[in-house]
């Protein structure tokens, strides 16, 4: 049983991270803030205009958040584009999806 504490000496984190995670910081709050003036601003029958810049700032929000956590702003493009197309075919699923559901639920309830 270790009776003597680890004494590990305080670091600060140099000043140049600590410029980047700020920078990091202030953008995203920055596009959040334009996210909750867009939602209580925007008139409520804008609905379609309000969800697709919702849909493309949270992307805008998801790839800055990927460039820079997760370090990808430096790789490859390759590596980058393996990663891009199949995200892109996911989403165009998923509006091709719902294009689709709504069109037949159209046609099958509202006729």
């Amino acid at each position: 049983m270790a009776t003597e504490a680890l004494d590990t000496p305080h670091r600060e984190i140099p000043k140049a991270q600590t410029q980047a995670i700020w920078r990091t910081f202030w953008i995203l709050l920055g596009i959040t803030v334009l996210e909750f003036a867009i939602a209580f601003m925007v008139p409520t029958h804008w609905h379609t205009f309000k969800v697709a810049v919702f849909v493309a700032l949270t992307i805008v929000k998801a790839f800055f958040i990927v460039s820079e956590f997760m370090h990808l702003k430096g790789e490859v493009k390759m590596l980058i584009w393996s990663i891009l197309i199949p995200l892109i075919f996911v989403v165009w699923l998923l509006v091709a999806l719902l294009v689709e559901g709504s069109s037949i639920f159209e046609l099958r309830f509202f006729q």
